[in-house]
């Protein structure tokens, strides 16, 4: 007998990737069980598929950074108690952290991509279920998105949950209407601009030398990094970014205030017609901004 949630959860995390940087990811989780029927000829109530499972992938990968353990380009140490300096040391970029251990997954594979972290949920996941479950299956997949569509990372220190995570992320589609007609050369515009993006709010920005980083961090930290820190609920967040690889924020980045910027940014482009801003985070979620 198989079992099957469609549609469980979103992941939304970033990764460490050498060739695009820090990268905001959202996938979508299917997960199948099979084995035999319990005494309540079930396999495994819903209400629990939803609530355990879900709980897992929700605590150990979303709203996280996931570190490839294996790939040549990281470096993992301890730092103060309860926290992690990581470093990701590309040909062409580097990447420094100094965070609490819970705002990191680390997969113990040499790349992030779908299969890497669908083993690592495996494998958390498989000693928690009942004995009549004999498989489990998890599928990892991106929503369909047949307009433009970024990919970006952020942190929000003011959020009280997970989302204050410094670096954590989202692939989101986007929809920019000019009077009422949606214009797709915009949002192309809009999705090359923001892709790969590390959205950084103006206040969190500090000098680099202020940065409390590992000894290689201190040695490869450059002018051409931006400096992030902040203290939030989990705790004291620090990050080193190339400059490249960001755009700075007046504001905090949570997507009400996203589509704010994006529709300030664009209306000089459409003068005195309507633009309806409709900006996403993640899947099936987001904020609108008219001008």
């Amino acid at each position: 007998m198989i079992l099957f949630v469609r549609d469980l959860t979103v992941i939304d995390a970033a990764y460490l990737c050498p060739h695009r940087g820090v990268v905001g990811e959202s996938w979508l989780v299917d997960v199948e069980l099979t084995g035999e029927l319990n005494e309540m000829s079930m396999l495994f109530d819903f209400a629990r598929v939803k609530k355990q499972l879900k709980a897992i992938i929700d605590a150990e990968v979303d709203h996280r950074l996931l570190v490839p353990k294996k790939a040549s380009e990281t470096l993992i140490e301890p730092a103060a108690a309860g926290y992690l300096f990581v470093d990701f040391l590309a040909e062409d970029h580097t990447i420094h952290l100094n965070c609490p251990e819970q705002a990191f997954a680390i997969i113990p594979a040499a790349e992030i991509n779908i299969e890497t972290v669908t083993d690592y949920l495996l494998s958390l996941i498989r000693s928690q279920l009942p004995g009549n479950i004999d498989g489990l299956k998890i599928t990892l997949r991106h929503e369909v998105i047949p307009t433009p569509s970024y990919h970006y990372t952020h942190g929000l220190k003011k959020h009280d949950g997970n989302c204050q995570r410094i670096a954590h992320g989202h692939r989101s589609m986007i929809e920019l209407w000019v009077d009422d007609v949606r214009d797709h050369a915009l949002e192309q515009y809009w999705a090359t601009r923001w892709q790969d993006i590390y959205l950084g709010t103006k206040e969190d920005m500090v000098p680099v030398t202020e940065l409390e980083l590992s000894q290689t961090g201190q040695e490869l930290v450059s002018p051409q990094h931006y400096g992030f820190r902040y203290t939030s609920a989990q705790g004291d967040f620090q990050l080193a970014i190339p400059m490249e690889s960001c755009e700075i924020i007046d504001t905090d980045t949570t997507v009400e205030l996203l589509a704010t910027y994006i529709a300030h940014q664009l209306k000089p482009q459409v003068g005195e017609k309507t633009l309806k801003v409709v900006a996403y985070e993640g899947v099936g979620k987001g904020a609108i901004e008219v001008l």
